[in-house]
């Protein structure tokens, strides 16, 4: 009895301190293969995470999804089958334990031809607000990457230009050295059996008498 009485008075301890069980729990189907599942949690609750409890309701499959030291409300499902009908339950974690479980729920996922539209999801779910989030900002760095992509092809085109202007001024300036005047390298001319504009000495003639 004396070993009794502590285990008994640290479970009633858990049990006081254990946060209470998620409420409103719902399916949102935006996709095929990956719903959405949100829930509330009763105000004033410390709580630092959830687990999800997910099977088929055949019994097929079963899986469980934790996740701690978060404040989200929603967990996106993945890789469902279509068409198949499933169970679904939360739990709150907290700093002493777990909470009960929650009410189940049951959902079927979406067929293939089905379209969903977005406008009729409930406002304010985190989930959906997140995903709108991640889509912007990919919208954002896809345009920042097309803005790059331009600037360099401009500038490449631009020293391909200055290039070929630089290269085309070469040719001329070479073209130009070769058709030079003759009269810049022409020879010397010669007129009346000598070179222009020398003088001609005279001969001179020695006459002797005899």
């Amino acid at each position: 009895i004396m070993i009794l009485i502590p285990h008994f008075r640290i479970l009633y301890f858990l049990t006081i301190y254990r946060p209470a069980a998620p409420v409103n729990v719902s399916v949102t189907l935006l996709r095929t293969h990956s719903p959405t599942v949100s829930w509330n949690i009763p105000e004033g609750e410390a709580v630092i995470g959830y687990a999800i409890s997910l099977q088929r309701q055949d019994g097929l499959m079963q899986r469980f999804i934790r996740e701690v030291n978060t404040t989200s409300r929603a967990c996106v499902l993945w890789d469902l089958d279509d068409n198949t009908d499933y169970i679904i339950q939360v739990q709150s974690i907290g700093l002493h334990g777990e909470s009960q479980a929650s009410k189940t729920v049951h959902f079927r996922t979406l067929e293939k031809s089905e379209h969903f539209q977005t406008n009729l999801v409930a406002q304010g779910d985190p989930s959906v607000e997140g995903l709108d989030i991640s889509r912007s900002l990919l919208t954002e760095e896809m345009v920042i990457i097309v803005t790059v992509l331009l600037m360099w092809a401009a500038v490449i085109a631009l020293f391909c230009r200055q290039y070929d202007i630089i290269k085309d001024n070469d040719s001329n300036n070479h073209s130009k050295e070769k058709t030079k005047p003759l009269s810049e390298h022409s020879t010397p001319d010669y007129r009346n059996g000598g070179l222009l504009g020398s003088k001609r000495t005279p001969s001179s003639v020695s006459i002797i008498k005899v």
